[in-house]
């Protein structure tokens, strides 16, 4: 009897639906992500990041492509998450968003959990954390690792 086929355990692309591409593509490109030369201008760009890949797709194209109602903006239920390795660094990172022009919804603070965090919008409203948690490490490729 073969082994049942299983779904890697892996985030490789996060795809963001988004109102303009160019004008997200030009703001993720200021917050410090590198474009690839697999974008295609205008249409779709792909950034590479210490983990998966993050593209920007149109909205109404990305929720046709994956045969849904068309997208709203705003929040989606889903966050995105930077872990970095200490309280300054969110700091940095959360006043670099903010003159890229991210909207800060929470701004870094101490968590319940032993943390400091804070959450910053892109053009579309999709929410972006930005964490220090010290049961967390990063590794050697800047990825937090988990406890077993």
């Amino acid at each position: 009897m073969s082994t049942p086929a299983s779904v890697p355990p892996a985030i490789s692309l996060v795809t963001l639906g988004v109102a303009d591409v160019p004008v997200s593509t030009a703001f993720y490109q200021r917050l410090g992500f590198p474009l690839s030369s697999a974008s295609v201008p205008g249409e779709v760009s792909f950034f590479r990041t210490a983990g998966g890949l993050l593209g920007i797709y149109g909205a109404n194209a990305l929720a046709a492509d994956a045969c849904l109602p068309p997208a709203s903006p705003g929040f989606s239920g889903v966050s995105l998450a930077i872990n970095v390795a200490s309280e300054e660094a969110v700091d940095a990172a959360m006043k670099m968003a903010s003159e890229s022009g991210a909207a800060i919804i929470k701004p870094a603070q101490a968590t319940e959990w032993g943390g400091y965090h804070g959450y910053f919008t892109d053009p579309d409203g999709h929410a972006w954390e930005v964490a220090h948690n010290p049961g967390w490490p990063l590794n050697d490729a800047g990825l937090p690792e988990l406890p077993v």
